[in-house]
């Protein structure tokens, strides 16, 4: 059976999915999609943590579908932007488990991304899939993927 490592970048497909389509990316209906495809050995949900009952909610419900979920820090800048980036812990998580699976999925549309897939494609000849927005994944991240998968109506809310 086919071993299964899930990289989600929360904050990315939470904005994107919202700015295309105005809706929330359904995690239970992808994690029934790549259980039918495999075994799922390990599955990690990367967010910022935020005194609110609703991402409190959200990340209960992403433990129960079987995510373990990583939070960093809410930082509000003094200019009003935000940051929780969680890059380079999403690499660092990505190359400690490429070479013990077969496949490494990743949920984002940051291009930052491309370089990672295509050094594990490299050194553990693993297929690498990408579920991100069409029309805000960017296109080195798509084609630095093995399989690319557009986010649509049947992967949302």
């Amino acid at each position: 059976m086919k071993k299964i490592a899930v990289f989600a970048d929360v904050q990315n497909i939470y904005y994107t999915t919202r700015q295309a389509y105005g809706r929330q990316f359904d995690y239970r209906k992808l994690w029934q999609r790549l259980s039918a495809e495999g075994q799922i050995v390990s599955a990690i949900a990367y967010a910022t943590h935020r005194s609110d009952e609703k991402q409190h909610k959200f990340q209960n419900a992403l433990k129960h579908i079987g995510f373990t979920v990583k939070l960093k820090p809410y930082i509000q800048r003094s200019d009003g932007s935000a940051k929780g980036d969680w890059d380079v812990g999403i690499t660092i998580d990505v190359i400690d488990i490429a070479k013990d699976v077969d496949t490494v999925v990743l949920l984002s549309g940051d291009g930052d991304f491309d370089l990672l897939l295509e050094k594990i494609n490299k050194d553990y000849s693993i297929s690498t899939e990408v579920y991100g927005v069409p029309t805000l994944t960017a296109n080195t991240l798509i084609n630095a993927a093995s399989i690319y998968h557009a986010i649509a109506e049947d992967l949302l809310l």
